[in-house]
């Protein structure tokens, strides 16, 4: 199966993955968002639409073996979609998002504590 063909390989409820033999939803959701450039992907669109390349650019060390990759196992979670001019996030992507945007604000004061 070629690169273009491949279906992502996506984690899902009640399966094992990292950290979890259960499956549980939020360990599914920890595995996928915890992969390689994947949030730095959602944090890149949330302030609107990026082109590959737009993105690419954004992660700097990325390779576009592993952008390409991400992009298609979040489009397939339903969290990002081709847009006219680009990739956005869907509404789950925004949701996901807005609740995770607090996190980073508390990791900030969090490593600050850490020094």
């Amino acid at each position: 199966m070629t690169e273009k063909t491949a279906t992502p390989k996506l984690p899902k409820p009640g399966v094992p993955v990292r950290g979890s033999k259960s499956g549980q939803p939020i360990m599914v959701l920890f595995d996928l968002i915890g992969r390689r450039w994947s949030m730095g992907i959602l944090w890149n669109l949330s302030d609107g639409n990026r082109t590959f390349r737009d993105l690419q650019e954004r992660c700097g060390s990325a390779s576009p073996s592993v952008l390409n990759t991400r992009l298609k196992e979040l489009r397939a979670a339903g969290l990002i979609y081709n847009a006219d001019n680009g990739y956005a996030l869907t509404e789950d992507g925004r949701q996901l998002f807005d609740r995770l945007e607090p996190l980073g604000d508390w990791a900030m004061d969090w490593v600050d504590k850490l020094r």
